[in-house]
């Protein structure tokens, strides 16, 4: 009788551990978190609203991929960073993606581009609004030397683009958007080398709109993707893309572009 009682509460043990295993294997797994940061002076990517809130371009891309895939979640999107610590920190591997990052060489060495391209920028000059300069080329913005001094974001690429064309005189010094118009309108630069969409909206937002002025001539147009440490697990990366190249089909990046145009 011993062994009959021992073997039946083996098997009564064995039945009452079936539903908790069941029940383990069916709960969720925790999202994987995409470490990653608003980059600074880069409207309309990232966009302040109000004190402690940030929306923008990429904030609804970001929110569009988690609809797509639960098990994705992006953290730190609502932490500003300056663009060259955020760079630095994805090569490192302590961020894990950026979005909308130009593909240069340099950063092609640094970082891992993965998806579709998520929207084409235009670079344009800015100038004040009762200078009657007229941009064709680049010849005609070197003709304008010694008084040709180029505004560019520190760390952005424009500042590479120019440096690549030679014989234009830059002035990187400021990090952000704001800082760069307000040295356009004091006449501590003749030009603002700046990327669309969203100038017009700048301008508007900064209060100087009166004061400056957009130049028609489109000088220099590139694709921005998500970029991604190198570091990261290449699973994680397929899976992303797999996102955005979901949202490029459904037309949702072109909508989302064109809602902070």
């Amino acid at each position: 009788m011993r062994g009959g009682y021992g073997a039946w509460n083996t098997l009564l043990c064995a039945a009452c551990c079936v539903p908790l295993l069941a029940a383990a294997a069916a709960e969720p797994q925790a999202p994987v978190q995409l470490r990653t940061a608003a980059q600074e002076g880069t409207e309309p990517k990232f966009v302040p609203d109000g004190r402690d809130r940030i929306v923008g371009l990429c904030i609804d891309i970001m929110r569009a991929v988690e609809q797509i895939d639960p098990g994705l979640r992006f953290v730190g999107d609502q932490r500003w960073k300056p663009l060259i610590r955020a760079y630095s920190e994805l090569e490192s591997g302590l961020e894990d993606v950026q979005c909308a990052v130009q593909h240069t060489a340099e950063r092609a060495k640094r970082f891992n581009y993965i998806g579709p391209p998520l929207y084409t920028i235009e670079y344009q000059f800015l100038v004040r609004s009762n200078d009657n300069v007229t941009i064709h080329n680049w010849d005609d913005v070197r003709k304008l030397a010694p008084d040709g001094v180029v505004l560019v974001n520190r760390g952005f690429a424009a500042g590479d683009i120019l440096a690549a064309l030679g014989g234009i005189e830059v002035d990187a010094s400021s990090t952000s958007q704001e800082l760069n118009l307000q040295k356009l309108v004091a006449g501590r630069g003749r030009l603002y080398f700046h990327r669309g969409p969203g100038l017009r909206k700048l301008l508007a937002r900064t209060g100087t709109s009166g004061k400056i002025k957009i130049l028609p001539q489109v000088m220099y147009s590139a694709k921005l993707y998500f970029a991604t440490s190198k570091q990261l697990d290449q699973r994680v990366s397929e899976r992303l893309a797999s996102a955005l190249f979901q949202l490029e089909k459904k037309g949702e990046l072109e909508r989302m572009m064109k809602k902070w145009d």
